[in-house]
C-alpha cells in the first residue's frame, strides 16, 4: 500500500511536470505565437503596418489580459494550419475556425464566441435565392475550410461541382471572371467582401448555428482555460461586442455567441468540453 506521503510527492511531480510544460509551449515573459491564414477580410487582412481586423484586434487584446508582452501572428494557408498546431510553430489558432466534432477529437477549443453559418457570394447581376440555383454551376471553395466540407458533402445533393481555392480572394477572383458561379465562405466574411466590391453581391445566407472558437493541442487544457477566461471577460465587458462593431458595421445578435459566456470551459456539446463551473475573474 503506498503511504498518503508518497501518493502526494507523485501528485506535486506530476502537477510541476504540466507546469513546466505550460511554460515551455506558452512562456509568459516572451512573444505570444500563433496562426491565421491572411486575406479573410475583415477578419485578418494585410495592412500598412502589419495585420490587421477584427481577429488581430480580438488577440491582441487576449494576450494583453493574460500577461504576454505581445503577439507574432503567423500566415498560414489553411490547409496547414492544424500542421503547425501540433509541431507548436504556432500555440494556438487565431483564425475564424469552426468549432466541429470532428475536430474536437484531436484538438482542444475555447467556447463560442462569433456565429456564423454559409455565405454565398455572386455576381452583382446574378441572383441566388436558394441551394436549388447551385444545380449544374461551379462552385469556389477556400481549400481545406468547413466550407471546402460542406462543398463535398452537398455536391451530388445539390448537382454542382467544386473549384477549390489556396485563398479567399482567390475564390472570390474566380466568381467575378466568371469562372465559379458562387464562392462559398463564411457569412460575416461575404458580406464585408460584397461591401468592398460592387462586382458581387451576398446572394444567398444559410444560418446553421456553427460557432467560432480558437484551437489548441489537447494538452494546452491549462492554458486554453486562461485564454477562454480573457475571451469571457471581454464578452462581459463589451469589448468583443465593440470590435465586431467596428470592423462588420453593425450590431452583433444578441442572442449570438459573441455576447454569451457559456458554463466550464471549451464547446458545449462537443468532446473535451470541460461542465465544470468556474468564477469568473478579470482584471
Amino acid at each position: 500500500m503506498f503511504s498518503r506521503s508518497l501518493i502526494a510527492a507523485v501528485a506535486a511531480l506530476s502537477f510541476t511536470g504540466v507546469a513546466f510544460a505550460q511554460e515551455a509551449d506558452h512562456p509568459k515573459a516572451k512573444t505570444m505565437v500563433v496562426g491565421s491564414d491572411f486575406g479573410v477580410a475583415p477578419w485578418m487582412v494585410r495592412g500598412a503596418n502589419g495585420p490587421e481586423g477584427f481577429g488581430v484586434d480580438m488577440i491582441k487584446e487576449v494576450a494583453k489580459r493574460v500577461g504576454r508582452p505581445g503577439v507574432e501572428i503567423v500566415d498560414i494557408n489553411f490547409s496547414g494550419l492544424f500542421a503547425a498546431l501540433f509541431s507548436k510553430r504556432i500555440e494556438f489558432t487565431v483564425n475564424p475556425l469552426n468549432i466541429t466534432a470532428e475536430r474536437a477529437e484531436k484538438m482542444l477549443y475555447t467556447e463560442p464566441f462569433f456565429a456564423t453559418g454559409n455565405g454565398f457570394l455572386v455576381r452583382a447581376a446574378d441572383t441566388m435565392s436558394g441551394f436549388g440555383d447551385l444545380k449544374g454551376k461551379q462552385l469556389a471553395v477556400n481549400r481545406g475550410t468547413i466550407s471546402d466540407t460542406w462543398a463535398t458533402a452537398n455536391a451530388e445533393k445539390y448537382g454542382f461541382e467544386v473549384q477549390r481555392y489556396d485563398t479567399f480572394p482567390d475564390s472570390v477572383q474566380a466568381v467575378i471572371t466568371k469562372r465559379a458561379f458562387t464562392a462559398l465562405n463564411e457569412i460575416p466574411t461575404t458580406v464585408y467582401a460584397a461591401s468592398q466590391n460592387k462586382a458581387i453581391k451576398v446572394g444567398f445566407k444559410d444560418f446553421n448555428g456553427r460557432n467560432f472558437g480558437y484551437a489548441f493541442r489537447l494538452e494546452d487544457a491549462e492554458y486554453r482555460n486562461t485564454v477562454e477566461m480573457a475571451i469571457e471577460c471581454m464578452k462581459k465587458d463589451g469589448t468583443l461586442v465593440k470590435m465586431y462593431e467596428k470592423w462588420y458595421g453593425s450590431k452583433p445578435d444578441a442572442a449570438s455567441s459573441i455576447n454569451n459566456i457559456y458554463p466550464g470551459y471549451g464547446a458545449p456539446d462537443f468532446k473535451n468540453y470541460d461542465p465544470k463551473p468556474h468564477e469568473l475573474s478579470c482584471k
